[in-house]
């Protein structure tokens, strides 16, 4: 059933994480009410700030049949999940337990609270090395990472859910997420802290740290990795837009999300020094086992199809942003 609310109701999963948490923002503004469910394993508390959290575990099916029975939302946006590359190889067995068996878990208890829309926290991922750039929805999926195919099964749950039951969902395959909030109020956390721009800012801070480049021997033009880097708030935009897809009736879609640009790490090492006036000490170490030399996307379906593009993913506005909240919360 439906919200009772005068305003729509979405259940956020994930909400107290980096990504969700400035998708409950965004939502919040364009007038959701917003429930947060997060078991706090690896969100923050400080971070739920536009509705109400819910404490529990994906995993814990009758705790979130009680969630949803309970909110009676119009909508689930989907972001909880464990989502280390690394991690993933060292326990795939915790990937596929929170990443798919917590999917299977919501999507059931969904369709026993009659929810019938989805918005899906997917990733680039599943796409594995890219075969052609830049990276488009017909691209074919080969995962190399266990995190990387948790998403993409997830992802053919979706699919095979809608078939058979007419649950209608987006999967929206990030790129790389960064950025902080326009405002300041929230921003990039993780522990441990894996991200580029907040590992380079946290040596900028200290002044002594350095910061290991993983190959810079790749075909590009200054030799380090390039990835297609997308601001969160023009993600948590994007996830907006999703929303009001699926209210209005329309058909399940998996769509890319980037800023169609490459950014190399010697370019971001370069903005974070120029942002900051810290210098950056820099090892050059080996390359990861798997990284490509590039991923860029193309977003042109999110384009058409959702109206949507980046505005805030120019590279000194991702740095800025982020070097603000961290020197605020350092």
């Amino acid at each position: 059933m439906p919200s009772t609310s005068t305003r729509p109701t979405v259940f956020v999963t994930g909400g107290a994480g980096y990504v969700g948490s400035h998708c409950c923002k965004a939502f919040a503004a364009a007038g959701w009410r917003v429930v947060v469910f997060d078991n706090l394993s690896r969100g923050w508390r400080d971070l739920v700030r536009w509705g109400p959290l819910i404490e529990g575990d994906l995993l814990d099916r009758p705790a979130l049949q009680r969630a949803l029975d309970e909110t009676r939302p119009d909508i689930v946006a989907h972001f909880a999940a464990v989502a280390y590359v690394g991690e993933s190889v060292e326990r795939p067995d915790l990937y596929y337990r929170n990443n798919l068996m917590g999917t299977l878990n919501l999507l059931d208890s969904m369709r026993q609270a009659d929810v019938r829309r989805l918005v899906f926290s997917s990733s680039c991922t599943t796409y594995g090395v890219p075969v052609r750039m830049p990276i488009d929805e017909s691209h074919p999926q080969a995962p190399i990472s266990p995190y990387g195919w948790s998403k993409l099964m997830a992802e053919k749950m979706l699919a095979d859910f809608d078939a058979a039951f007419g649950l209608r969902y987006v999967a929206l395959r990030y790129f790389n997420a960064a950025g902080a909030d326009l405002d300041g109020e929230i921003g990039e956390r993780h522990e441990p802290e894996t991200h580029m721009i907040p590992l380079a800012i946290q040596a900028a801070q200290a002044g002594d740290r350095s910061f290991t480049v993983n190959g810079a021997d790749f075909d590009t033009p200054d030799g380090s990795a390039v990835r297609d880097y997308i601001h969160v708030n023009d993600l948590a935009d994007a996830h907006c837009r999703a929303l009001e897809h699926l209210m209005a009736g329309r058909p399940s879609e998996a769509m890319n999300l980037g800023a169609e640009r490459g950014l190399s790490v010697l370019e971001i090492l370069n903005a974070v020094e120029a942002v900051s006036g810290r210098p950056i000490p820099r090892i050059i170490g080996p390359r990861r086992p798997g990284d490509p030399a590039a991923q860029v996307a193309d977003t042109s379906k999110a384009r058409k199809i959702l109206g949507w593009k980046p505005v805030h993913s120019d590279l000194e506005t991702i740095v800025e942003t982020a070097w603000r909240w961290h020197g605020a919360h350092s």
